[in-house]
């Protein structure tokens, strides 16, 4: 099993998305790469410096990164800057943040492909993850919780697999 780090807006929508993928083992929302302390939710409303990030653990064997990597910039608005749908804020930038050297072939791979498909710069950061913490736990499958929460991902994307 491996572990990739996405911030891609509000953090609900993008578990959900990714939960939906039988290769995915488990999922994790919280807070990553702000400064070095676990904020709470509503310090990283207030700027923290903190992305709202899912952790996604999953066997490379059966969804290689690549494709899992496809999947998230379906879900991404790649040229919005602090922004993803309605939520706007530093909390809500995109980034891919990685834990292992040998994963970063893989990213830049899809990124330059993702690149090529717009004459914008791509505003999702790709670096190494610095510091993740877990979200407050009913932040945790918010919208099987709560189905009619809000989210920047269309319905119908939760029901691919």
């Amino acid at each position: 099993m491996k572990d990739i780090y996405l911030a891609g807006g509000c953090f609900w929508g993008m578990q959900k998305f990714f939960d939906q993928f039988e290769e995915i083992a488990e999922t994790e929302v919280g807070y990553a790469n702000g400064p070095d302390h676990k904020p709470s939710y509503e310090e990283v409303c207030q700027n923290s410096g903190h992305a709202e990030t899912l952790r996604i653990s999953y066997d490379e064997t059966r969804l290689p990164l690549t494709k899992l990597l496809e999947y998230y910039f379906m879900v991404v608005d790649p040229v919005s800057v602090n922004r993803q749908g309605n939520d706007i804020g530093i909390q809500y930038r995109t980034g891919i943040y990685y834990t292992e050297d040998d994963q970063l072939p893989e990213i830049m791979s899809v990124y330059e492909k993702e690149q090529e498909k717009t004459e914008l710069p791509l505003a999702v950061s790709v670096e190494k993850l610095k510091n993740f913490f877990s979200a407050e736990e009913y932040h945790q499958k918010y919208l099987d919780k709560n189905p009619g929460g809000y989210c920047h991902i269309p319905e119908t994307y939760f029901h691919l697999s």
